[in-house]
């Protein structure tokens, strides 16, 4: 390997266990929460504070233009503009807050006296969750790592110190899981902006100084051609114009993520989406492993795409995380039952049935975000808009036609076949960059497996199957998919022992 080729993973390693820190610190701890929040909290409830975290994944990014992936990718090649990124990037998501309230305000004239307070708190969780998720994307952008570790894990101990106050002592149930929320996202949007001030005071100033940024060279520009972003106002615009593409993106994603439980709540009622919501839960643990790795890759994917080798480079990751994802989620079926039983309480543990179908739809989730990032790099958001875009028209018709049927079941099929449409065409998309040598066949089996392992875990009662045979073949099956990936496997471990013995020397 290349000085090139091993500086790339060494970035990359360096940047996966810091957010491996993050991560665990911050989603671990929160999943073991699960089960206390099932036994305090009614279905009712749990639908509801549900409803509400899947309408903040859709408005935060639509209405701040998203503006923090905007500065993430441009935070990376255009350093010398990160204080406009963030001035630029906070007038947005305060814009947005106004809009948010005014709205709320209004909506209060048509509902009833007890959804008005849940409004007036949404107002207050839109602000706090839209600053701190633009300030990680931010802080990420400037590859400033340990402060977005710091923002993740402080939110963590504020909600879980939230938690114990609010549900466990005063008990003021769904109201203290929100306020625990807000809370969590103020002090970590307040940590990461004074960490930043300490470690660079010239980008996070808290006095009006501001100073005329230099001009800097437009992409594909030579700077001798004199096209430069003279102005704030230019740059911003530049900002925007990569960020209103990726609108598509990111409804297409959330309508794939989200849209599933406002039609289980309308079609079968709160109670019944409270259940369908505790189960993606368990494909969460998938999630977390799932964004620790994107999170490294999207800054690795932005400054490695103009290099020579750069095909070799993201082959290499793509059969890495197809890998690691497919062995994961075939595991998590496998043990499905086990893990319900450990963290779904009352009537929530019949959520168990509906993992199987979301662990599958998590995989592709993931690998379309790795394709994703792939376009992105090449500044192509419209790209991944047409694939999300597609993928969620997919999702609502398949929806409306199979939960009135087959209820919760129906959209967590949905939702695994939208998703694998998703990934089809990010993979066409993206070969117009790059040609990823892979095994296309042996990936495509190990799904067909995925899924016939779903099937026996769900259906095999049903098949006058015993819970024997039931774990055998689902153990079979996990096995052939290990053995099918053994060769990567072995590569991981071995680049793994590689980077850590370069490091020690």
């Amino acid at each position: 390997m290349s000085e090139t080729g091993k500086s790339k993973y060494k970035y990359f390693t360096g940047n996966l266990a810091l957010f491996t820190i993050s991560n665990f610190v911050s989603k671990i701890l929160v999943f073991l929460l699960v089960p206390f929040y099932t036994n305090v909290l009614t279905t009712a409830d749990y639908g509801i504070a549900d409803v509400m975290q899947t309408t903040l994944l859709l408005l935060v990014p639509a209405l701040t233009v998203n503006m923090g992936e905007a500065a993430l990718r441009f935070g990376i090649d255009r350093s010398e503009r990160r204080a406009d990124i963030l001035r630029i990037g906070i007038k947005y998501v305060l814009r947005a807050c106004i809009a948010v309230a005014a709205v709320c305000a209004l909506s209060c004239a048509f509902v009833k006296p007890y959804i008005r307070w849940y409004l007036f708190l949404f107002i207050f969780l839109f602000l706090t969750n839209s600053m701190y998720e633009f300030l990680i994307l931010f802080f990420q952008g400037c590859e400033k790592v340990k402060i977005v570790v710091c923002g993740s894990v402080s939110s963590t101990v504020v909600l879980l110190i939230g938690n114990i106050i609010f549900l466990l002592v005063i008990k003021i149930g769904l109201n203290g899981y929100i306020l625990s929320q807000m809370l969590a996202f103020l002090s970590a949007s307040v940590i990461m902006l004074m960490l930043g001030h300490k470690f660079m005071p010239e980008i996070v100033t808290f006095a009006d100084n501001k100073v005329p940024a230099k001009p800097a060279v437009l992409p594909g520009a030579d700077k001798e051609d004199g096209k430069a972003c003279d102005t704030e106002e230019d740059f911003e615009k530049e900002l925007v114009a990569y960020g209103v593409p990726m609108i598509a993106y990111s409804t297409g994603s959330w309508i794939n993520n989200a849209a599933d439980r406002y039609l289980v709540s309308f079609i079968k009622g709160v109670a019944v989406n409270g259940v369908y919501g505790v189960a993606y839960k368990i494909p969460a643990i998938l999630t977390v492993f799932q964004r620790i790795f994107a999170q490294a890759w999207q800054m690795s994917a932005t400054k490695s795409y103009e290099d020579d080798n750069s095909s070799e480079f993201f082959s290499t990751m793509y059969m890495v995380y197809n890998t690691f994802m497919v062995t994961g989620c075939s595991f998590l079926i496998l043990t499905v039952r086990l893990l319900a039983f450990l963290m779904f309480k009352k009537d929530f543990y019949g959520a168990w049935q509906y993992v199987p179908p979301l662990l599958i739809s998590v995989v592709f989730g993931a690998l379309t975000g790795f394709l994703g990032s792939i376009c992105l790099a090449f500044k192509d958001s419209k790209a991944m808009g047409f694939a999300t875009g597609l993928g969620a028209a997919v999702n609502i018709f398949l929806n409306l036609i199979l939960i009135p049927r087959y209820s919760a079941m129906g959209a967590a099929i949905a939702t695994g076949i939208s998703y694998f449409l998703m990934y089809f065409i990010a993979y066409i998309k993206v070969s117009k960059y790059v040609k990823l040598e892979i095994k296309l066949k042996r990936d495509h089996l190990s799904y067909i497996l995925l899924v016939l392992e779903a099937f026996i875990m769900i259906m095999g009662s049903s098949l006058n199957m015993s819970t024997a045979v039931e774990y055998i073949s689902s153990g079979v099956i996990f096995l052939m998919i290990v053995l099918m990936n053994i060769k990567e496997i072995n590569s991981v471990i071995r680049k793994l022992f590689t980077v850590l013995s370069q490091k020690k020397n």
